[in-house]
């Protein structure tokens, strides 16, 4: 049998995931950890309620239900490739509705970002790219690049390990793999990924959930 290159592709996991109440835990769990992780690198990163914010991967809104109160109404938008999941997200998470259009959660199964308007101002995608080979980052970023002219900075976690390395058990336990999920890449190909798709690439030495990575991006 074939191995899925994610867990997350696995036809019907979502619908078995949300069927159980497990919109948080498909996400990863660590709930108000990750989200408040989340947010306190965007504001460090710069970010402030005019700034309009893509959330990548948004999944059940663990990082929307404290990015939304904070942003000016209408200025947080999610994709995920499930719509289900943000729609639980939306529904049971978050507390100021009105605060955010329904509209704005965008499905996105190939990091397209349709429907998302050109002024988006910051970007994150966190614990997205740690369960996909890495040409998908290498593609997103090029696309988030050209379809957003006023960006001014992504944060992106990966997981690394040096060149060659096989299983690797990371600083927080999680053992990753260079050729199937969790992901790990090495330092020198996510520099050489960001600065092909017109990035320049920071990371920050942040203890972060899972002993990911931080790389801000400008």
């Amino acid at each position: 049998m074939t191995r899925p290159i994610s867990p997350y592709l696995v036809p019907g996991f979502y619908d078995r995931e949300l069927a159980r109440g497990r919109h948080r835990d498909i996400v990863g769990g660590r709930w108000d950890e990750t989200g408040e992780a989340q947010m306190r690198v965007l504001l460090e990163a710069g970010l402030q309620p005019h700034h309009r914010l893509l959330d990548i991967g948004c999944g059940s809104l663990r990082l929307g239900c404290k990015a939304v109160p904070y942003l000016d109404p209408g200025n947080y938008w999610g994709t995920d490739q499930s719509a289900d999941l943000m729609q639980r997200g939306y529904e049971l998470e978050l507390a100021e509705k009105d605060r955010l259009s329904p509209g704005q959660l965008i499905e996105d199964a190939g990091f397209a970002y349709p429907a998302i308007p050109d002024s988006i101002d910051f970007a994150i995608a966190w614990g997205v790219f740690t369960h996909l080979p890495a040409h998908f980052l290498a593609g997103a970023l090029s696309r988030l690049r050209a379809r957003f002219p006023a960006l001014q900075t992504a944060l992106v976690t990966v997981f690394l390990a040096p060149e060659g390395a096989g299983a690797t058990r990371q600083r927080d336990g999680v053992v990753t793999h260079p050729d199937r999920p969790p992901y790990h890449i090495t330092p020198e190909a996510m520099q050489d990924m960001a600065q092909a798709a017109g990035f320049t690439a920071e990371a920050r030495a942040d203890r972060l959930p899972r002993g990911q990575v931080l790389f801000i991006l400008r």
